[in-house]
């Protein structure tokens, strides 16, 4: 398999049903409702997801708990291949917006991705999200949460959660914090609302990716914007079809975005709820719409060359993204 980057990941969302079932059958906890039958999770539609996400998450609560978690989760995507990850990480389900507890739980997560890193698994870096339909002043704890950890580990600032809840605008302040403690912005929008959200994202939130962004299709001066300005979105299609978003594979409206010159990468958003994982998503895309590996090589270069990250890091994965006969002796 191809080396692959990675940038748009919820680790919760990427929580193995095992382990959430361990975690609960330690503690007691009773998650009726949450699994299907099979094991897996079990949602009806994306609002129901977020309720189902948020009772599984209640069952991380340690900073244990997140160390196991995110040794799991890299594990997982060292076997597809990923040399380098950008994880969603919010402050409101490690110790509750506070500073004190959130730092213990950022040492335990970087703990676990050097941990993982020194067996030659992927790199992580941090990005920490706000939850939108937390409110504003629950992003501005966050925000304070990530200016005050950022650094090698925690290297960018992000919004997720229900689109319809409020607009970007509500959330510049915390925005603001972030930017000015150097961290790189991302927010998603353009998944449940319309193209004017990733409008709207990038005036008033100022960012330089969006997270999805898909419905930017629905606008053709918006998808110029982005290829003109470089704008970088993080599309998830598996998630995007799971969720029902779009029938299947070929309607999905990625390929007519990097078609039209928006720049654009590949993840999994919340795999283990949606069943997926990257390698399978490469599949599905190539034989939707004729990718090939030159294709996927091509995404990846745009996602390292987005990526909240140094200069060192970019440099050497961006070499390791090349192909062997193009590497430097």
């Amino acid at each position: 398999m191809i080396p692959k980057v990675e940038l748009h990941l919820h680790v919760e969302g990427a929580a193995p049903s095992a382990l959430i079932r361990d975690l609960a059958q330690r503690q007691g906890t009773d998650l009726t409702g949450v699994f299907a039958e099979d094991g897996g999770y079990a949602f009806r539609d994306f609002w129901h997801f977020l309720k189902v996400y948020e009772a599984a998450t209640s069952v991380l609560r340690t900073p244990g708990d997140y160390h196991r978690l995110v040794t799991a989760v890299l594990e997982a995507q060292a076997a597809e291949s990923v040399i380098y990850t950008e994880h969603f990480l919010s402050p409101d389900f490690c110790g509750g917006g506070d500073l004190t507890a959130w730092r213990d739980y950022v040492a335990a997560m970087a703990d676990a991705a050097a941990g993982v890193a020194a067996q030659g698994g992927p790199r992580l870096r941090g990005v920490v999200t706000a939850v939108r339909h937390l409110g504003p002043d629950s992003a501005k704890r966050a925000a304070r949460c990530a200016a005050e950890t950022a650094g090698e580990f925690i290297t960018g600032f992000g919004l997720a959660g229900d689109e319809r809840a409020g607009v970007p605008r509500d959330f510049a302040y915390a925005f603001d914090m972030a930017r000015e403690a150097g961290l790189g912005l991302t927010a998603h929008a353009g998944e449940w609302d319309g193209p004017r959200s990733v409008s709207d994202a990038l005036d008033d939130l100022r960012v330089s990716r969006i997270g999805h962004g898909v419905r930017a299709i629905e606008d053709a001066a918006l998808v110029e914007r982005l290829a003109r300005d470089g704008i970088v979105l993080e599309v998830c299609p598996g998630s995007n079809i799971a969720l029902g978003l779009y029938p299947d594979w070929s309607a999905h409206p990625v390929a007519r975005l990097r078609d039209a010159g928006v720049p654009v990468c590949l993840s999994t958003d919340d795999p283990s709820f949606f069943r997926t994982r990257l390698g399978w998503e490469y599949d599905r895309l190539a034989a939707a719409f004729g990718w090939t590996e030159a294709d996927f090589a091509a995404m990846n270069r745009t996602a390292m060359a987005a990526a909240f990250c140094d200069v060192a890091t970019r440099a050497e994965m961006t070499q390791r993204l090349e192909p062997a006969d193009d590497r430097p002796a």
